[in-house]
């Protein structure tokens, strides 16, 4: 038996053979019934807490599928396809009309390619220098196809603006020349040709961009040899082109229902509303057909996602909430507010019809989509094709966020959650305009050392531009240079400014192709600021859009005018293209079912909707049920140290008993050996 030091039994039960641990723990299994009740408890709420979880993913994923149903641009597609997809290839925008086109193609659009002189390396210096490349139309004259140069051509540029490409030490090779002008991504790119002649390495340039108004002017500041090499200028006599044309650059020419027409790229946009042509081969004398329809095949789709979608959701609910009489059970979320609520709020949409809409359609049910017994969603498809065939524009209307003026100058081209939807008048009391600057007298047309620079100021960026020395023909090649040479400044093209330069009686005026109050444009200085304007210029900045949306003074910036804040129109945007001061028609806006769900979905799964209340109320459940499991343990582990206590204390008293008796058991036992004595 063992004991300690100062008698006491060291382990429990050793001392009497009591099973004091046993004891306790049964004695303990007792005590922790209420902690068992609280982990079942705490075991239920976090079952809720991770079906609600469920329900926000669901929930997520249905305002996804919404949010993509609330593109207009999926009810409103167009398809385009050619009988004959070698010829052309088509494809069609929301805006295409439907219809049929003959199409034949007579020539296809082509850039101009130009190859050097032959040079004996690729790799030995030829100069330094500044090549500066200018792009725009060849004409009149005459073309030898012997050598590739022209004879008493004209050069007039495009105004898209010159590149420059700076050829230095570092660069200054046939093969270096290539590479600094394909880095320079100018619009031109460079190979070199081994043509297996005594001197066989040709420089090839190609213009990336196809059509007459492309073809290339090239000009050398620098070492002679470099602009030997690198001078090209069809204007100039054959002696002046330093590169001949292998593949002249031309427009595409075709026949659309017979009208001709010509295009300089071979991808047409702008020919029929709304369909873009890629024209690949020639087939004059055979037209093929192109065809334009409604992509009605994407609505259908795009319905029958929204009612899959909405279905969903709706079993999701109601399986987290349902009761089966049958078996007596629950699922985790019966009876739930929040779950009710989000069922309450969902088929509310359902119930209620776009307002402010100026379609055919009102409520799902008009297209198709109705409620059935069990709750779910369903869709006849007869009555969809129907509306399609019938009101095909106004399905969009159903589902998306929509605006339309009645104004066709007018565009609704935004919204926020803030809009209320309904009818809306426009008046309209000031027209964005782009600032401008217009000379006091004719331009010189002789430009030289002595007024070939200008410092323009555009859109509040000043930058200075250097004119190409020559005697301008007329005023209009003299506007397109000065067009080309300011689109081309670095600061400007970079910061997404550009101008458009005009003439009038030989006047010049420059325009920002911005509008509104961020616009102007004017000469600030240079040398060349008297030649070309006289003595000074009449400047106008541009101003923004002004009037009212529903009688509220909206914010205007450039050609865009925005729904006063706090207002029903608040948000809306609109653009102004043109047209008259005054009362310029209404604007009627809508939300769609998709919208009105996409928006009803955001406040459902907000930091205040009822999802986020319901989970920080289980928390905070879950929170105090640990802290109430805490507690417990604390008392728990007192209680058990006090049964052992008690215990321990039990086996000691009991093991000395034990002894005693034992004691005086031998005692006893010899009593009668005493008496013998």
């Amino acid at each position: 038996m063992a004991v300690t030091s100062t008698g006491t039994i060291s382990s429990p039960g050793i001392g009497s053979n009591l099973d004091v641990n046993g004891i306790v723990s049964k004695l303990m299994s007792v005590e922790q019934q209420p902690l068992i009740d609280l982990n079942t408890k705490e075991a239920g709420y976090q079952a809720k807490l991770t079906a609600v979880g469920n329900i926000k993913s669901a929930l997520s994923q249905f305002q996804s599928a919404v949010q993509s149903l609330s593109d207009i641009s999926k009810f409103q597609s167009s398809k385009a396809t050619t009988a004959d997809s070698t010829i052309a290839s088509a494809t069609a925008s929301a805006s295409a009309t439907p219809g049929s086109y003959a199409l034949e193609v007579i020539k296809l659009a082509q850039t101009q390619k130009l190859a050097s002189v032959g040079q004996s390396s690729a790799t030995d210096p030829v100069g330094n220098g500044t090549i500066t490349f200018d792009f725009g139309t060849v004409s009149g004259g005459s073309f030898d196809s012997g050598t590739g140069k022209y004879t008493g051509a004209s050069f007039t540029s495009n105004g898209s603006g010159v590149k420059t490409v700076t050829i230095d030490s570092s660069n200054n090779s046939l093969s270096g020349i290539r590479d600094a002008i394909n880095s320079a991504n100018i619009g031109v790119t460079a190979s070199i040709v081994n043509d297996g002649s005594a001197s066989p390495y040709r420089l090839v340039l190609t213009d990336t961009a196809t059509g007459k108004t492309n073809s290339m002017q090239i000009s050398v500041s620098g070492d002679a040899a470099l602009g030997t090499l690198m001078n090209h200028d069809p204007a100039a006599a054959p002696a002046g082109q330093g590169f001949s044309e292998t593949q002249t650059a031309q427009n595409a020419q075709f026949n659309l229902d017979g009208v001709a027409i010509t295009k300089t790229s071979n991808t047409v946009t702008d020919v029929i509303q709304g369909v873009t042509l890629n024209l690949a081969k020639t087939n004059a004398g055979s037209p093929t057909t192109v065809s334009v329809s409604r992509d009605t095949g994407s609505v259908t789709a795009a319905v029958n996602q929204f009612v899959l979608a909405y279905n969903q959701i709706n079993k999701t609910l109601k399986d987290l909430s349902a009761y089966d009489p049958s078996t007596k059970t629950a699922a985790i979320l019966n009876g739930d507010a929040a779950v009710r609520t989000i069922q309450t709020q969902l088929r509310g949409v359902l119930s209620n019809a776009i307002t402010g809409s100026s379609g055919a359609f009102s409520r799902l049910s008009d297209i198709g989509v109705a409620i059935q017994k069990d709750g779910t969603l369903g869709l006849d498809s007869s009555k969809l094709q129907n509306a399609i065939n019938s009101n095909f524009s106004d399905v969009a209307g159903v589902f998306a966020a929509v605006g339309k003026a009645s104004d066709s100058l007018v565009s609704v081209t935004g919204s926020s959650s803030k809009t209320t939807p309904g009818s809306y008048a426009l008046n309209i009391t000031q027209l964005a305009t782009q600032g401008k600057s217009v000379g006091q007298a004719a331009a010189g047309l002789t430009i030289d050392s002595s007024n070939d620079t200008l410092q323009i100021q555009v859109d509040g960026i000043t930058t200075t531009v250097t004119l190409t020395h020559a005697t301008y023909v007329d005023a209009a090649t003299l506007a397109a240079e000065v067009q080309a040479r300011i689109n081309g400044a670095g600061a400007l093209s970079s910061a997404g400014s550009a101008v458009s330069v005009s003439q009038s009686g030989g006047v010049l005026t420059i325009s920002s192709n911005r509008y509104g109050s961020a616009s102007n444009a004017s000469i600030t200085g240079g040398n060349g600021m008297t030649n070309l304007i006289g003595a000074g210029q009449t400047t106008s900045a541009g101003v923004d859009v002004a009037g009212t949306i529903n009688g509220f003074a909206a914010s205007g910036s450039g050609q865009t005018l925005t729904g006063a804040i706090g207002s029903v129109v608040d948000g809306l945007k609109l653009q102004i293209t043109g047209g008259a001061l005054g009362n310029r028609g209404t604007v009627n806006f809508s939300r769609g079912y998709a919208n009105m769900f996409d928006t009803l979905a955001s406040s459902l799964l907000g930091t205040n909707g009822p999802l986020s209340s319901k989970t920080d109320s289980i928390n905070a459940t879950i929170k105090d049920i640990e802290g109430q499991k805490s507690a417990l343990n604390n008392r728990l582990a007192d209680i058990e140290a006090r049964y052992r206590a008690q215990f321990t204390a039990l086996d000691v008293a009991i093991g000395q008993m034990q002894q005693t008796s034992a004691y005086l058991t031998q005692q006893l036992a010899n009593l009668p050996k005493i008496s013998s004595s």
